[in-house]
């Protein structure tokens, strides 16, 4: 092959993203990405993932990216190809996953004149992406600032907050070549720039103040997504993903003797003494809900899923502070007083620090024994009674089904996977059910699309997430239907990729979370089933069959955690498929809601 200035400029954007970081590419085949797609291939160093389904590959790459904390790369085609990365640029955006999008492009004098598969892409992801550069057609009087370009991109994927940023390659034919001599790195492999060095905690006056109003007056922390490296599920590092966010949290809440509300996809929902893992149920009932008002809140991360939790902290008469790694501000309601950009762990540990050695009082209640409750008992530990009352209730109410329940379910997945694993949670009722209805434990990581908080391109995630993890352990997923089939496509030669991935999908047929929401009071049954129901009738079993995937029907709850724990020992892609009806789960929920609430009034 002929040595061309596209191959040599591709080649050169390769080096330089390896000298940066980089580890993974995934590629969706097209003709005019073809310079890209063998520059990867020939450098040998990334490891470069196919897949034919643009919008899946970007959920790989976003999967990779938030399992990692490194930026993934995406490669595209021109045209209707490039439109399809835009849902997975949007969670990336929303969610602070660093990814860095190339969209292959026709050289200028072919738009304008009806070329195929050329399309306007200036721009393509608007507001959605970090940084947008169109490099035009390679030429190789520019080649001195071929390194820059390619180090700038990947240094804006993780830059003041991190995301997507997109780099539109326009390639004249033809397509394909061989490089050159590139232009001279960095000596020592050293990429072109470096990420800017930001401040990660407070200065010692602003420390001293908080710890001031913090010590001896009633608190919670709430404990969200968001803790890994300041990214919504980013980087690993070593058994904890927080990297030593949680231990942190958990400390600074001892010291000062307040609960922690913990998110599972916080890390922070460990069997600790003051871990709060039921804060949905409890604050259902008005009576504890008053009786346990804090007068200060610090929020680390992002919000969990709960409405309850949610319409709780904006009725408080409380000064709440939120702590972000990147300053982002996760507050629909606007009852945030102040936000503080800095790493959670080194704030908590700093303010943990500060208090000491300090004689600070331990809260009392707010209301006494006015809400039933005993007025000699600590802020803290009537937390956790109130929390140890809502699991037994939970599990006394779900160990009376000897049928699949979906909360059930999500327990039993989250206490049977083993230390070590990973698991990927779509947005709808499973992230719900996971956060109201989960225990705490330690050696599990779970992930969730919560930046958007849409229900496409979750499969392709877990396969990303899966693809990273493959040297630290299994992935699992739990998914319900609708979600599962929006995003069939993912399972595109999963069986030939080498990963550990166990699927759970509840099969309810239809769309589930609606069942709970005004809709299906407001309507008759037979429009709301049209509209929201959607019963789709599809054969899961038969559908991973066809992808080569190995399916096992769930007919009892009893056999849930097992199949799950056996699936993840056995190793490869497996699908556990659990049927249950929308119009039981409904009444579960209610079930459970009752039993907590009963068990809670005196």
């Amino acid at each position: 092959m002929p040595e061309t200035t596209a191959a040599t400029f591709c080649a050169t954007l390769v080096d330089e993203w390896v000298r940066g970081g980089m580890t993974d590419a995934v590629v969706a085949p097209g003709s005019r990405s073809t310079p890209m797609a063998l520059a990867l291939v020939a450098d040998g160093r990334l490891a470069v993932h196919i897949h034919p389904d643009e919008r899946s590959a970007a959920f790989v790459a976003l999967g990779l990216a938030r399992a990692t904390g490194r930026a993934a790369l995406v490669v595209t085609t021109s045209g209707t190809a490039a439109v399809e990365l835009h849902p997975a640029v949007v969670e990336a955006h929303e969610a602070r996953v660093p990814m860095l999008v190339c969209t292959a492009d026709r050289p200028p004098e072919l738009h304008g004149v009806g070329a195929p598969q050329t399309i306007d892409q200036q721009a393509l992801f608007g507001s959605s992406v970090r940084g947008f550069v169109d490099a035009g057609v390679p030429d190789a009087a520019t080649a001195p600032s071929w390194r820059s370009l390619a180090a700038e991109a990947l240094v804006r994927t993780v830059a003041d907050r991190p995301g997507p940023v997109h780099l539109n390659l326009a390639f004249r034919e033809p397509l394909v070549g061989e490089a050159g001599s590139l232009p001279v790195g960095r000596s020592g492999g050293a990429p072109w720039h470096r990420p800017v060095v930001r401040a990660a905690g407070l200065d010692s006056d602003s420390l001293d103040a908080l710890a001031e109003a913090m010590a001896g007056r009633r608190g919670v922390i709430v404990a969200g997504g968001g803790l890994e490296a300041g990214v919504e599920g980013g980087a690993a590092s070593g058994p904890d993903p927080t990297n030593g966010a949680a231990a942190a949290i958990h400390s600074l809440a001892r010291g000062l003797g307040w609960p922690v509300i913990a998110d599972p996809r916080s890390g922070c929902r460990l069997p600790e003494a003051g871990t709060v893992s039921h804060a949905d149920e409890i604050l259902r009932v008005p009576a504890r809900a008053a009786a346990l008002r804090p007068e200060v809140v610090l929020r680390f991360g992002s919000l969990p899923a709960s409405k309850i939790l949610g319409q709780w902290l904006a009725g408080l008469d409380a000064w709440q502070v939120g702590i972000d790694g990147d300053g982002a501000r996760s507050d629909p309601n606007r009852s945030l007083d102040g936000l503080i950009a800095a790493a959670p762990a080194l704030v908590a540990g700093a303010l943990s620090d500060r208090l000491m050695g300090r004689d600070i009082p331990v809260p009392g209640l707010a209301l006494g024994d006015a809400a039933g409750l005993a007025p000699a008992a600590t802020w803290a530990g009537e937390w956790s009674h109130a929390d140890a009352l809502v699991a037994e209730a939970i599990a006394t109410v779900l160990a009376g089904h000897a049928e699949p329940t979906e909360p059930a379910v999500a327990r039993d997945v989250v206490r049977a996977l083993p230390d070590g694993a990973a698991l990927v949670v779509s947005s709808s009722m499973p992230i719900r059910d996971v956060e109201w209805y989960a225990a705490p434990r330690t050696g599990l990581r779970v992930l969730a699309n919560r930046g958007a908080n849409g229900i496409d391109g979750v499969v392709s995630t877990a396969v990303g997430v899966a693809l990273a993890a493959r040297t630290n352990g299994p992935t699992a997923l739990l998914i319900g239907d609708v979600a599962f089939l929006h995003d069939t496509n993912g399972l595109w030669g999963a069986v030939r990729r080498g990963i550990d991935l166990t699927i759970v999908v509840i099969d309810n047929d239809g769309g589930g979370i609606f069942s709970f929401l005004p809709q299906a009071d407001a309507l008759d049954p037979a429009p709301f089933e049209r509209l929201y129901g959607t019963p789709h009738g599809v054969d899961l079993v038969g559908l991973a069959a066809a992808h080569g995937i190995g399916a096992r029907v769930l007919d009892r709850q009893g056999d849930v955690a097992a199949a799950v724990a056996d699936s993840a020992a056995l190793g490869g892609v497996n699908l556990l498929l659990v049927r249950t009806e929308r119009a039981a789960n409904v009444t579960v929920h209610d079930e459970l809601h009752a039993a907590c609430a009963a068990a809670l009034t005196p």
